[in-house]
């Protein structure tokens, strides 16, 4: 039976996303089993692919240093113990496939033999039959029709890609993530973008127990947490202290809504502070190791500087970093928040986080392809939306609209062009109107109407999209109303309030 491969390790494979490949198969252009593909398939639907390429390798960290520059060299090596495990499992696998071919060769062996004792016993006839049958088979075997030809270039490189990254598969959601560098299982997971349950990450509240349904682990970190014996012989274990060795299926529950993210309050510490621009700031706040922030992308957190100074931002951070928040805040003169960030707040200060809260949040599993529309800062929700998108690594195509009461208030538009550059499926269109959207006059919403009808012509397919819409109410409340009378469906239009 030939080997299959999953669409998310295929993807990877030749350098293009599960969106691609599902487009091929729906396109009967490659032929697919159970949501698997043959390597030889594959490479007949992808022949530039050569096992000296790349592309896929050099694609995924250009994103990556891109688009978020987290990631540094030493850390894409596995743990040498692990490093050392997956080639020995790859060994054993090797093993295995030489001593079946063996078993092959002397079956054939046997099989001539068998032939020839056949061939005695019979009439002239059926031996001279018998005989023609084992110089046909003899031949075959000399000119080499059995021996192994040319290897698939794909296989090859998927060995490399199983020491370098294990593939973890989460039941019953359907989660897929790869495993690379020191990553326990609960890092690789939420760097995708996967919002599986957990609290400390330390191992001591144990909410991040998991069952390993299939595949090897290696515990890298000691916990206090008590996993009974009767558990562990059904294979539980914390996330936060295990990393995978091999491919791994893993029974975790995954946040599914806001209903499955708990209420937190964390105690902050400001690890900088700076400006965006003429009038907003990036305030980034840290959150201890030990008491991290989970939420889901598109959600705020009311921030807390003391019992009377406070206000509720959108989380503009990706929850695949759940330590790092960071808020957009503009300034406002007058405002007592406002004026105390932009005047008085350090580094080192203690800031109270509470939340999260809200539900704009994206839909994750509906494949279509995903249109944001950014009112002045409505940015930052719609940038932890997009960020938290490119983690899930789904390849929907993204279109970002960034409409701008004034030129000042595109206070990131290096961040649009860089995502537009690394990624394929993405463009971003930055707009300024000249007019304050925050407080629209009634003679004005004809101008919004003309500037989202240029959204409308832009996209053919709008019907089969989903449109995400986060600025001021007065703004986004105009803007539902408009796309709803274009015929899209309620269900595919979600509005984040800023302000």
């Amino acid at each position: 039976m030939p080997q299959l491969l999953s669409l998310s390790r295929a993807a990877r494979l030749v350098g293009v996303s599960r969106t691609a490949l599902q487009k091929k198969i729906k396109d009967g252009e490659l032929p697919s089993f159970d949501g698997t593909v043959t390597p030889d398939d594959l490479l007949h639907v992808y022949p530039q692919t050569q096992f000296e390429d790349d592309s896929e390798f050099d694609r995924i960290s250009k994103i990556k240093e891109r688009s978020f520059g987290k990631r540094v060299f030493e850390r894409a090596l596995p743990d040498k113990e692990v490093l050392a495990a997956r080639i020995a499992d790859l060994s054993k696998q090797l093993a295995e496939v030489e001593t079946r071919l063996k078993r092959y060769d002397e079956l054939l062996q046997s099989m001539s033999d068998k032939l020839g004792e056949s061939a005695s016993r019979h009439g002239q006839d059926v031996k001279a039959a018998l005989e023609d049958f084992r110089d046909w088979l003899s031949r075959q075997v000399e000119e080499g029709v059995l021996e192994i030809g040319v290897p698939n270039p794909l296989m090859a490189r998927d060995s490399v890609l199983r020491v370098m990254a294990a593939h973890v598969r989460i039941q019953p959601s359907g989660h897929e993530f790869f495993l690379e560098g020191h990553d326990t299982l609960l890092e690789a997971a939420l760097r995708a973008g996967v919002a599986l349950d957990y609290g400390c990450s330390n191992g001591n509240c144990g909410r991040c127990k998991a069952r390993v349904v299939a595949g090897q682990v290696k515990k890298v970190r000691n916990h206090d947490f008590h996993i009974s014996e009767a558990e562990k012989a059904q294979g539980y274990l914390l996330m936060c202290s295990n990393t995978a060795v091999s491919d791994v299926d893993l029974d975790a529950p995954v946040a599914g809504g806001v209903q499955d993210i708990p209420f937190q309050q964390i105690e902050a510490k400001v690890r900088s502070v700076e400006p965006l621009g003429q009038d907003h700031l990036l305030l980034h706040l840290q959150t201890p190791r030990t008491h991290r922030m989970r939420f889901l992308a598109g959600q705020a957190a009311t921030l807390e500087i003391s019992k009377s100074i406070f206000a509720t931002l959108p989380i503009a951070s990706c929850p695949c970093d759940e330590r790092n928040l960071h808020f957009h805040v503009r300034r406002q003169p007058g405002n007592v928040f406002s004026d105390y960030v932009f005047d008085k707040l350090k580094h080192g200060d203690t800031v109270k986080v509470e939340g999260p809260q809200g539900e704009f949040i994206l839909a994750e599993k509906a494949g279509r392809p995903l249109i944001f529309i950014a009112f002045d800062d409505g940015f930052a929700p719609v940038k932890s939306l997009i960020e938290h998108a490119m983690a899930l690594e789904t390849g929907n195509s993204i279109h970002l609209y960034w409409i701008a009461s004034a030129l000042d208030d595109l206070y990131l538009p290096n961040v649009g062009r860089a995502w537009s550059d690394a990624l394929d499926e993405f463009r971003f269109t930055p707009l300024v109107v000249g007019m304050e959207l925050g407080n629209l006059h009634e003679r004005q919403d004809e101008r919004l109407h003309n500037v989202l009808q240029g959204v409308v012509n832009d996209h053919a397919d709008l019907l089969q999209s989903d449109v995400y819409l986060a600025g001021p109410e007065t703004v986004a409340t105009l803007a539902e109303r408009y796309f709803l009378t274009q015929g899209l469906p309620k269900t595919r239009l979600f509005v984040g309030v800023t302000g």
